[in-house]
């Protein structure tokens, strides 16, 4: 199962998020659940370099995958937010139609990349 943990600052701003795990929803190269959750987990973040000036943190496992998470080092701009929130609410989206395989929450406590 895909776990997606997103956090909010003391101004109700998205400040981070990790997800981990896998879907298992089809065979290997064929897991539309997990396709869905990479392409907009990375679109986010190409975007958050884009479209953004925030500073932030990336750690994520390119060898075995199932693993992502992203920390704001900077000021949280509010597009910055949006853009995390964005992705908060569309991976709700596929919780909704897949839910034995992404649970996705919103976690009072700091978001640790270890």
């Amino acid at each position: 199962m895909i776990i997606a943990k997103f956090h909010q600052n003391n101004l109700e701003q998205y400040d981070s998020f990790i997800i981990t795990g896998h879907a298992e929803s089809g065979p290997y190269g064929q897991d539309l659940v997990c396709a869905a959750v990479s392409a907009i987990s990375i679109g986010t973040m190409n975007n958050l370099e884009k479209l953004t000036k925030s500073q932030f943190q990336v750690v994520l496992d390119e060898v075995n995958g199932g693993h992502l998470g992203c920390q704001i080092t900077s000021e949280v701009s509010h597009d910055t937010s949006l853009l995390l929130e964005n992705l908060y609410y569309i991976l709700v989206d596929i919780q909704d139609s897949y839910q034995d395989n992404i649970k996705v929450s919103i976690t009072d406590d700091t978001i640790k990349f270890d």
